[in-house]
């Protein structure tokens, strides 16, 4: 584990972290803009695919951080990669809402409603009980079946809302069928980020507010793992787990100031 100033790169989780809804996080635009002076690397990491890079930092920027697509990475953008490795899956029944479908429909990906290679889903606020009948009925018929992210609920302003993890966890319970999930906390997205960044595990930090995916990951890539108390994290839900982060703070306010303080004492 590395001394928290010595951390040279930074993987941010975006709902809860940075934000919650459309209220930014306060501290969190004081946080990016240190990250930005100071030399710091940093790619915004969301297990949320219903936008994609381009909407992701239009919102961010109209919360006031100024970022570049570039800095973004979602659980779609890591899914559409995953399907590119498996020229198999072409045809999909998904799951998703119309920003996602599009994502994938310019990736090159088929939508059908009938005789598909696999199944996707993902996190949809546009869930309809035929999806699920319809999903139900492939899954039942043994095809691959792929999720975006593992996530039980999304924060937001007015409290968590049933994420891809809760509609995984219903079509469970009528088909006995577990998904495999790309986002986090697959330490594929870690690779993918390191890649990108052109930087090692060993002066990397995962920051999020979530144990079973944010930290998870961290553990599994062997990165440094920061969560903050933002987002879905409860105090008592930490202490009852029997491996701790490398670092907790309440928010990424504080751990701009942990940072900054660590550094001019060096």
């Amino acid at each position: 584990m590395k001394k928290i100033e010595e951390i040279q790169c930074f993987l941010l989780d975006m709902d809860g972290t940075i934000y919650l809804g459309n209220r930014i996080i306060p501290g969190a635009i004081e946080f990016i803009n240190y990250l930005k002076s100071s030399n710091r690397k940093f790619l915004f990491f969301t297990n949320n695919p219903t936008k994609d890079a381009e909407q992701y930092q239009k919102k961010l920027e109209r919360l006031g951080i100024q970022v570049s697509k570039e800095h973004i990475l979602t659980s779609g953008m890591a899914t559409i990669e995953f399907l590119k490795r498996n020229t198999h899956y072409k045809n999909l029944f998904t799951v998703a809402p119309p920003s996602f479908e599009k994502e994938l429909i310019r990736a090159g990906f088929n939508l059908v409603q009938e005789n598909p290679d696999a199944v996707l889903i993902s996190f949809d606020i546009t869930l309809t009980y035929e999806k699920l009948k319809k999903a139900t009925h492939y899954l039942l018929q043994g095809l691959p079946y792929i999720a975006t992210n593992p996530d039980l609920v999304c924060p937001t302003e007015n409290g968590p809302i049933p994420d891809c993890g809760s509609i995984a966890r219903l079509l469970h319970a009528s088909t006995g069928r577990e998904p495999r999930y790309i986002g986090k906390p697959n330490p594929e997205m870690v690779e993918m980020a390191l890649k990108i960044l052109n930087m090692q595990p060993q002066y990397t930090a995962m920051v999020g507010d979530r144990l079973y995916t944010d930290m998870e990951m961290a553990y599994r890539a062997g990165v440094t793992s920061i969560l903050v108390l933002s987002g879905e994290t409860t105090p008592e839900q930490l202490n009852k787990v029997e491996r701790k982060p490398d670092f907790t703070f309440s928010s990424v306010k504080e751990l701009h100031f942990a940072i900054k303080q660590q550094t001019s004492v060096g």
